[in-house]
């Protein structure tokens, strides 16, 4: 009877344990639906919000990228003038390193400047002189003479003064230097020839303010060199100023205004000739009326004496027939002289 009791009792601990634990797992189910629906819809949001985020992130990456892109063009672009600058550049480089293309260059550049100041017709570049010499310009001053110039570029040895620095060899090129200035102002020299209708005096054209100024200045580039005897030498012993673009368009100023000058002595001369032309053609014109005025004083006495015959006439027929005729001599006045 006990142990039935106590089975029985057994049993509906465990029926109650059970069911107890159903409950159990029935929360705990229902918590893990509301937990995974709570998870799922964080992670929804969650991922909804990282979308936008990463589309976000998407669009400002790609508008960057674009923006890279097109500054990369830009730079392509750049990179390529560059490019072509440098080419330039080293074309220029290639010029001025040629002594013959940098005289053509010189030569340009003297013929820009005149060109720049003068009215055409006033100069001409590359004249020739009657035994063949040709001087790379000259201004027509007045109708028999003309001012003789001449382009110079010496640059390699000024060049290599510059880059030098053994205090020894740099000497030595100064000299070279100078010697090379010195037979550049010989040559421009022998353009002066005034029995050619040339002036006393020509110019030398030095393109490069650079290297006027350091003639002027005692320097090339950073190094002491005794440079201003040349000038002196050239101007005083050989009758060449040496002149840079600037210092030229200054000259040229002068020149204008005399060529200006000459035009104005031409014009006087022109009215002077005109009015001496009209004087004379104003005496011959008095000549022919001092003839005129006398052919017309001879007419008009002729004329006088051809009405007082007239008048006899009439006397002679009155005589003859006893009645006039009638005709009264009208006389007419002398013209005046002209002194």
């Amino acid at each position: 009877m006990t142990r039935k009791m106590m089975a029985g009792n057994n049993g509906q601990e465990k029926s109650e344990s059970t069911l107890m634990l159903q409950a159990q797992l029935r929360d705990l189910k229902d918590i893990m639906h509301r937990t995974n629906l709570d998870i799922r819809n964080t992670l929804d949001s969650r991922i909804g919000e990282s979308t936008k985020a990463m589309q976000s992130q998407i669009g400002h990456s790609a508008k960057i990228i674009s923006e890279v892109t097109e500054k990369l063009t830009k730079l392509d672009e750049t990179n390529k003038q560059v490019i072509g600058f440098a080419g330039q550049l080293q074309s220029l480089q290639n010029i001025l390193t040629n002594p013959k293309q940098r005289g053509v260059l010189g030569e340009y550049y003297l013929e820009t400047v005149l060109k720049n100041v003068l009215p055409p017709g006033r100069f001409q570049m590359q004249h020739k002189f009657e035994d063949g010499t040709i001087v790379d310009s000259v201004i027509f001053l007045d109708k028999d003479k003309i001012l003789p110039i001449d382009s110079k570029f010496s640059l390699e040895n000024y060049n290599r003064v510059i880059n030098e620095t053994n205090p020894v060899e740099r000497e030595k090129l100064e000299k070279l230097f100078k010697q090379d200035l010195k037979n550049r102002i010989d040559e421009t020299s022998k353009y002066i020839r005034p029995t050619a209708g040339t002036t006393d005096f020509a110019f030398m054209f030095i393109p490069s303010e650079g290297i006027f100024y350091d003639l002027l200045i005692n320097q090339v580039g950073a190094v002491k060199t005794s440079t201003v005897d040349l000038i002196e030498y050239a101007f005083r012993q050989k009758k060449v100023i040496i002149v840079s673009p600037t210092t030229f368009m200054a000259y040229l100023q002068t020149v204008l205004q005399g060529l200006r000058a000459l035009q104005i002595e031409e014009s006087a001369k022109e009215i002077r000739k005109r009015v001496e032309d009209l004087s004379r053609h104003l005496g011959v014109y008095e000549e022919f009326m001092k003839k005129l005025g006398a052919n017309l004083a001879t007419t008009v006495n002729t004329y006088n004496s051809s009405y007082k015959e007239l008048g006899k006439i009439d006397k002679d027929v009155l005589r003859i027939t006893g009645q006039a005729i009638g005709i009264e001599a009208q006389a007419l006045d002398k013209p005046e002289e002209i002194d």
